[in-house]
């Protein structure tokens, strides 16, 4: 976290209310330039010549910087501000026979600010309301002028003022804030490669700009965040239930990985008895615009794999956004050439070894950080495992050495060594016919210690299982088996029974339910995970008997795979799911409704008891945890920007909402969150 010395308010200005009349016509306003420029344009006069009225020139007040996106300074450090929709005000137009209002006097910290040896905020409340204004309502600025008008308006009586001048004031306050504070830099990256004398690709003349924060500032301060305190783990282990002495899995850091990791770690004396910090990632292209246009965005997130799962699945920033990538593009005539997927698929890779160079330092040498005890450790940092959806784990690295034409056969997964020897034997045709391997790409892991790409992808539940297997798969089936069987009519007639039947289940506590049946055309996971506790008893009498028990083996394998402490008898359970749902598959087979089931997602059932002993419990490392942080990293503020050059304006809001985070924790820390605004000011009087 960041340092907790005290910081001085910087003056500020004392809110301006509409209280300036116009002398001609009925209207009031609240800048002497804004009066003026009214009077110009609604009530012109005659000029008059210039005459010397002796008095002294009132001093111009700095105007506030006006960015309309970050800034590329020297050394790549952003210093950002928004176009908020209109300047301050232009004091050049005072009109000379009145004198504008001063700012405040600095704030007497002794006196107003409320908290042991704080400094940041003027009073009490004055944090909070800009944390509801920004952050919890996400008010326009407009609106937040507005109001502090209507505020100012029943203070007025009281002499007394809010805790804002204006929409800018409250950016000021918080981007003055020193909590959680890690800038946004940049580099760019460009194609330079060989090229053929023919050859005129657009995308080798492009370049590439990629925004990221320093990786190792926000692992520090996830440490350092007192809310985790009681949700940390500071060693692996290995846990046993009491009944039975059985061994069981739960958060990340009880998995066999983070053993063999701290094993690695003690071997060398100068980091023995470190902490170590897995750094967890993940990535996934988002589209942000609705109806339409293509307005995509590709974050890149990171968490530590020390927090508990529960954390990183809730909201309460255990996962950070540190990073934008950049998505090349090129004509259809050239998309799908060799040369631009490999280019694609390296700049990828290798935007990652330049945003995690940072935390290199400290893979092989132990750093002294805070953690959100209050103590101060040795870390060693290492990278974890990688969250990504399917398409996602194809730009990483195929997982296992499985035919791609026969996924069905069992396979070892895929080594770091093993993939060298093949490399170094075979053509590079043949690597990527027979292996998914292309042979020049580089992997960002080649670049960091103790890092295996092949062991670092994590297993997917939402799109694996639950939009995988049992939507994309089983439920389509389902409905190929019907039109297969009967006749048009009569394939329609059940399925609208099935719909009828979906529809018809009573309201219960933790049911959703489908007035209109599953028959929607944009599914989401949640429209899926509802789907699965209603969808079998749907189908029942309308199919094979094998076809309710493929289903019911998916199931039981997906609602098992989803606990949140897995346990030797769990795993063996998972076996039996998975060996009945290979059996009673096989009637989509038998009945023509497919050829094979050499499908990757139904393949990755294969690994999860592996992944189960290394990484533990799956739902710590699920893609929704990403797509939930889209949410709020990505989508809603791009709904609140200008839309033009939005990518700034979403790094800017994404900078605010991580220090009004940060100052929440620390206020919470220094018990100034206790009871409520108004218990507080009671509490003086």
């Amino acid at each position: 976290m960041p340092n907790d010395t005290p910081r001085s308010q910087p003056r500020r200005r004392d809110h301006s209310t509409l209280q300036l009349p116009c002398g001609t016509c009925s209207r009031w306003f609240k800048t002497p330039s804004g009066r003026t420029r009214h009077r110009i344009s609604a009530h012109p006069v005659m000029p008059v010549p210039p005459q010397d009225n002796h008095k002294p020139p009132i001093p111009q007040e700095p105007q506030p910087p006006n960015l309309a996106q970050p800034s590329r300074d020297e050394g790549h450090h952003v210093d950002m501000d928004i176009h908020e929709g209109h300047h301050g005000a232009d004091y050049h137009d005072i009109n000379m026979d009145e004198h504008p209002r001063q700012p405040s006097p600095q704030a007497d910290v002794h006196t107003e600010f409320v908290g042991c040896g704080d400094h940041l905020y003027r009073n009490y409340h004055t944090g909070l309301s800009a944390e509801f204004l920004y952050k919890q309502n996400q008010m326009p600025a407009g609106q937040i002028d507005r109001l502090l008008d209507l505020w100012a308006s029943t203070l007025a009586k009281h002499n007394d003022e809010p805790p804002f001048a204006d929409h800018r004031d409250l950016y000021n306050v918080i981007d003055s804030s020193p909590f959680g504070d890690v800038p946004w830099q940049h580099f760019t990256v460009a194609y330079d490669g060989e090229r053929l004398a023919d050859e005129d690709r657009p995308w080798m003349d492009d370049q590439y700009e990629v925004w990221f924060r320093d990786p190792r500032e926000v692992v520090r301060n996830m440490l350092a965040n007192p809310t985790y305190a009681n949700e940390i783990d500071y060693r692996p282990y290995r846990e046993y239930s009491t009944e039975g002495d059985k061994r069981q899995w739960k958060d990340f850091i009880s998995g066999d990985w983070a053993w063999d990791q701290a094993d690695e770690i003690a071997k060398d004396p100068s980091t023995l008895g470190s902490t170590f910090v897995p750094v967890i990632l993940g990535s996934d292209k988002t589209t942000v615009s609705v109806g339409t246009g293509n307005n995509e965005y590709y974050p890149l997130y990171a968490s530590i794999g020390n927090i508990h799962n529960n954390v990183r699945r809730a909201h309460r920033n255990g996962v950070a956004v540190i990073g934008f990538l950049a998505m090349p593009k090129t004509t259809q005539e050239h998309a799908e050439e060799p040369s631009f997927r490999r280019f694609r698929r390296q700049l990828f890779h290798s935007s990652l070894s330049k945003i995690l160079d940072p935390l290199k330092p400290g893979m092989s040498t132990p750093e002294v950080t805070r953690f959100g005890d209050g103590h101060y450790r040795r870390v060693i940092y290492g990278l974890g495992p990688y969250i990504a959806d399917y398409e996602e784990q194809l730009i990483l690295f195929y997982m296992c050495v499985a035919n791609r034409d026969n996924l069905d056969e069992d396979a070892l997964p895929r080594t770091h060594k093993y993939t060298e020897a093949l490399i170094e034997e075979a053509l590079s045709d043949d690597l990527w016919d027979d292996f998914g391997i292309v042979a020049q790409l580089v992997p960002f892991t080649n670049d960091f210690p103790r890092a295996d790409i092949f062991q670092m992808i994590s297993l997917d539940i939402l799109h694996q299982l639950v939009k995988g297997a049992f939507k994309d798969h089983l439920v389509t089936w389902v409905e190929k088996y019907l039109r297969l069987t009967h006749r048009k009519r009569k394939a329609q007639k059940i399925m609208d029974n099935i719909d009828r039947r979906i529809a018809a289940v009573a309201s219960f506590s933790g049911l959703r339910r489908f007035p209109q049946g599953r028959g929607f055309k944009q599914w989401t996971g949640d429209d899926s995970k509802a789907l699965m506790k209603v969808y079998l008893p749907a189908i029942e009498g309308h199919v094979p008997q094998d076809v309710v028990r493929t289903f019911r083996a998916l199931l039981d394998f997906c609602y098992l795979v989803r606990h949140n402490i897995i346990t030797e008898d769990t795993l063996l359970e998972i076996d039996d799911a998975l060996s009945r749902f290979h059996r009673y598959r096989e009637i989509f087979k038998a009945t023509g409704v497919v050829l094979h089931f050499s499908l990757p997602r139904q393949h990755s059932l294969t690994h999860y008891v592996r992944n189960i002993r290394l990484f533990a419990a799956p739902n710590g490392l699920c893609s929704s945890i990403t797509e939930n942080k889209h949410i709020e990293a990505v989508k809603e503020p791009w709904r609140r920007s200008s839309r033009y050059n939005a990518l700034g304006q979403i790094l800017l809001t994404n900078q605010r909402l991580d220090k009004l985070a940060a100052a929440r924790v620390n206020f919470t820390r220094r018990g100034m969150l206790t009871g409520t605004c108004l218990s507080a000011a009671i509490s003086l009087d």
